[in-house]
């Protein structure tokens, strides 16, 4: 993020802090509806599909705030953001929550009016190239000219790890996500850099010939990925992350949309909090006892929708890996509904 963009955020988040401004349930309440800051189009996390409706796994998070403040998962507004307008969009309360493959940083999550609100993607930076380029490995890549997109983490991290691993490199920095894809397949840089996962998209769903392209091995920084709110309210941001931890939990107690109901009958003390016969977890939050059944029912546990959007259910094919459960040697641990 370049300085000037860093010091306007500053000066909003300010702003933002005053006003936690009204209380965010009582706005989307009244609304009816949940505003979410997205991509704007970013295959498999969020852009639309086909018939112009919105999906990927940040827009399930979306939906699941929604079905568990509203009791209906498709009453949400989606508000495409750029790299450069998120943050600015969140702290000015244009959107209730940003669902944006942003990665959490101490900078982000302290200095600019805005917090995260849970890890929905554990991710890292990579690098893609042309096959025909004959690269291997990351530590052959000297001398090579990398596109990039300015307002995001990869520039530093890509400075850091270049510095430390004395490689020279050529940067093309472009605002625009498009653009910088399409200087990509343009060949007016030799190497794409960005998330992994999101390298994983481009490559399925931006590349004309896919096979042509490659993901190298490494992986040159920790971007772990999540929803962010505004601070100041903190009921809101509650809502948010427990939003998330009861879909990572309903993947461990095995509730999905297909026997959710079924699971209404379960004798298990963790399974009848979570889905409020047992009541307390939906008073606490000023919430219905039945937040955390709606989305399930309507949207689904976390691994049900990781498997439809990025999973072997999708175009992608990515491996749980770090985004599997804990008990399956992922870092998916939701603190207990109780």
């Amino acid at each position: 993020m370049k300085i000037t963009t860093l010091a306007a955020a500053a000066t909003l988040a300010l702003a933002g802090l005053q006003g936690a401004q009204a209380a965010t349930l009582d706005v989307v309440k009244k609304r009816d509806a949940v505003v979410c800051g997205t991509t704007t189009g970013f295959a498999g996390f969020s852009a639309p599909d086909a018939q112009g409706v919105w999906r990927g796994l940040d827009v399930d998070l979306c939906r699941a705030v929604a079905a568990a403040v509203l009791g209906d998962a498709n009453k949400i507004k989606v508000v495409p953001l750029n790299s450069q307008q998120r943050f600015t969009a969140l702290q000015s309360g244009e959107v209730d929550v940003l669902t944006r493959n942003t990665s959490v940083t101490q900078q982000r999550d302290t200095a600019l009016g805005i917090i995260h609100a849970g890890i929905n993607f554990y991710d890292g930076q990579g690098f893609m190239v042309p096959k025909k380029l004959g690269v291997n490995s990351a530590k052959d890549l000297d001398g090579a000219t990398i596109c990039m997109q300015t307002g995001t983490s990869n520039e530093n991290t890509l400075a850091d790890w270049a510095r430390a691993h004395k490689i020279t490199y050529k940067p093309v920095v472009i605002e625009t996500f498009n653009e910088v894809v399409n200087a990509f397949a343009a060949g007016r840089c030799d190497v794409f850099t960005t998330d992994a996962s999101g390298l994983a998209s481009i490559r399925i769903s931006k590349m004309e010939k896919p096979d042509d392209y490659v993901v190298l091995p490494e992986i040159i920084s920790k971007e772990p990925l999540g929803p962010f709110v505004r601070q100041g309210d903190d009921a809101w941001l509650n809502i948010v992350s427990w939003t998330l931890a009861a879909m990572i939990e309903a993947e461990e107690y095995g509730l999905t949309t297909a026997n959710v109901d079924e699971q209404l009958k379960s004798d298990n003390p963790n399974v009848r909090r979570i889905l409020g016969v047992t009541p307390g977890a939906g008073k606490n939050m000023g919430l219905d006892e039945k937040w955390a059944y709606n989305i399930i029912k309507q949207v689904g546990n976390y691994g049900e929708s990781f498997e439809r959007n990025v999973g072997q259910g999708s175009p992608l094919k990515i491996k749980r890996g770090l985004n599997a459960q804990w008990a399956d040697g992922g870092l998916m641990y939701a603190l207990p509904i109780r």
